[in-house]
């Protein structure tokens, strides 16, 4: 049996150490439990292992893989989501190598993307499980990296290895960014930059000082998984409940059941997640669901809709809910992933702000009710980091209420991007620095400070710019999904164009809602409605909109619309839409 609280967490320079010190002082304590749902309606199978248990499987591993790989080599982990893929990952970092967080070839649309980062990070090993292998051994070849099967190395094999303790300043594993704005480039997060944002979250959430389990279907391959789902329970010694990506979209209830079941649960989810247990969780699934144990509910979406977490709350405030559970956070891959972070059993801050003045820089009330207004979320203040937003041109430091690029510095920085000259992206200083010394990370967001809250209103590669007014695509998006009932929430992507002399024209391609079918939609009158409300609210007109099947907008693998891959599919005519933006612009 656990007891209701952990001990102390030590100060440990690296992950394998925590596992290694959890397996000596808290041995039969549950580590990690990973729930199976075997059939369609299954309420769930745990798979569990306790601290003795991993530390023994991680020992096995690490001895395998430092037999077919030496000091700094890669090791992909293309694992399905499972206990395998967290002894596999902790493995590779006990051996001295590098992680790199992968998924399995058969995870649909994304070979692409996983044949790339395999071409680029070049590992001289790949982990799978038993489940995988047959599809993993063709997808690399057989002129590929050395496979290892995690489910079939014996637990011998670890008795008589003794791995020497990793350098924390070495790099860990490579976290791959998801490539919605460009191709996925590796960053280097080092062992004291995992160590460090693992502590970071755990103090913003408040599970630095209380009994708490991290529940968790996001993927491990992406930043936030990793570190919320791995890093940070190592870290705590707490118990890190999983389940798959696959079945919280198949059946979203099951994720609200393993938060119910867990005291003082924190997970977290995109915006996405939340709205799409508003639409599908039924009465009868509500029944005997009881929330009020849930200690944190992270939303990582840039930007936070306020709007989402209202009705979330709203539709589970019957199964004792508290809306103070919802944690509107910032963070990036370049940073491990957490930068900022609203404090649990703190209200949302909700920010109305002006739409001309965000466009042009400024962030100015406006009223709530306004329609012209941008509602975003604040997303807290800095975990144990310098952030601040830096004008992106000159570099000058801009102050309180101007909009710019977010700077961050902390100890979680990783060390730079894989094979890649990144000088420019992790070694920014701003102009006349006397106040602000020392080298910044550039995220590429966009976003302002407002009553000590960062509030991100962007990407600085995704903004619009028409006529000289800045738009943001988000904001686009909600308007149109908004707009009529048929455009299928967060599946839409709005993006610019080139137009007539050298301007810029946008468009909006978006999935129509699954419970629609296309040939029964009055379709000019969707678009009549998108065309509309985007001219009224923004004072912007679609060179063209596209309405097309559900599934169609492409994703990055960690779920977010990829408005780089669907601007590139537009523009090669994959949607059937390149006369209708040459007739836009011309008219």
């Amino acid at each position: 049996m656990d007891s209701r609280r952990p001990p102390l967490a030590p100060v440990c320079p690296t992950l394998p150490e925590y596992v290694r010190h959890w397996a000596e002082t808290t041995p039969e304590r549950r580590a990690f439990s990973f729930v199976e749902h075997p059939a369609p309606h299954s309420r769930g199978v745990h798979r569990t292992l306790t601290w003795r248990r991993l530390d023994v499987r991680v020992q096995a591993l690490a001895a395998r893989l430092a037999g077919q790989a030496g000091p700094g080599d890669r090791v992909a982990l293309l694992c399905p989501q499972g206990t395998e893929y967290v002894t596999a990952f902790l493995a590779a970092l006990t051996a001295g190598l590098v992680a790199v967080p992968l998924y399995p070839p058969g995870l649909p649309g994304h070979a692409d993307r996983l044949a790339g980062v395999l071409a680029d990070a070049c590992p001289a090993v790949v982990v799978t499980t038993r489940r995988a292998r047959d599809e993993v051994r063709e997808f690399v070849g057989g002129d590929g990296p050395r496979i290892v099967v995690a489910d079939e190395v014996t637990d011998d094999e670890g008795r008589n290895w003794r791995p020497v303790a990793p350098d924390p300043g070495a790099t860990a594993y490579l976290q791959y960014t998801s490539g919605s704005t460009r191709a996925p480039a590796g960053v280097e997060i080092s062992h004291g930059n995992v160590v460090a944002n693992a502590r970071q979250a755990l103090a913003a959430y408040g599970a630095d000082t209380r009994p708490v389990t991290c529940v968790g279907w996001l993927p491990l391959y992406h930043d936030m998984g990793l570190v919320l789902s791995v890093a940070a329970p190592v870290v705590r010694g707490a118990l890190s409940a999983l389940m798959d990506p696959a079945a919280f979209l198949h059946e979203p209830v099951r994720w609200l059941r393993l938060l119910a079941a867990h005291p003082n649960a924190i997970s977290a989810a995109p915006n996405f997640a939340y709205d799409y247990c508003v639409a599908t969780v039924t009465a009868e699934q509500k029944e005997g669901l009881r929330l009020d144990g849930v200690t944190a509910l992270i939303n990582g979406s840039e930007p936070v809709r306020p709007g989402t977490a209202a009705r979330f709350h709203a539709t589970f405030a019957a199964q004792g809910l508290a809306p103070e559970t919802h944690c509107p956070s910032y963070g990036l891959a370049e940073a491990t992933v957490f930068v900022c972070a609203a404090r649990p059993d703190e209200p949302l801050r909700r920010f109305a702000l002006d739409r001309d003045a965000l466009a042009a820089g400024k962030a100015l009330p406006a009223r709530p009710d306004d329609p012209r207004a941008v509602l975003l979320a604040g997303c807290g203040s800095p975990a144990d980091q310098r952030v601040r937003v830096a004008d992106p041109v000159t570099r000058a430091l801009l102050s309180e209420g101007e909009v710019g690029e977010i700077w961050v510095q902390g100890p979680n920085v990783g060390r730079g991007y894989w094979n890649r000259d990144s000088e420019d992206v992790f070694g920014a200083e701003f102009a006349g620095a006397a106040a602000e010394p020392g080298r910044w990370l550039r995220t590429g967001d966009l976003g302002t400070v407002l009553e000590g809250q960062l509030v991100v209103t962007g990407r600085l590669k995704d903004l619009i710019i028409v006529d000289g007014r800045n738009h943001y695509p988000q904001d686009v998006e909600a308007t149109a999904q908004e707009a009529h009932a048929a455009v299928r929430r967060d599946r839409l992507a709005a993006f610019a164009v080139p137009g007539a002399a050298g301007g810029e024209r946008v468009v909006v391609v978006a999935e129509h809602a699954r419970t629609a079918r296309l040939a029964e939609l009055d379709v000019p009158g969707v678009l009549r409605a998108v065309r509309g409300a985007v001219s009224t609210r923004h004072g912007l007109r679609l060179a063209d909109v596209v309405l097309v099947p559900p599934g169609t907008v492409p994703r990055t693998s960690s779920g977010k619309v990829s408005r780089a891959l669907t601007r590139a599919r537009y523009l090669e005519g994959a949607y059937g839409g390149q006369d209708r933006v040459a007739a836009g612009a011309a008219g």
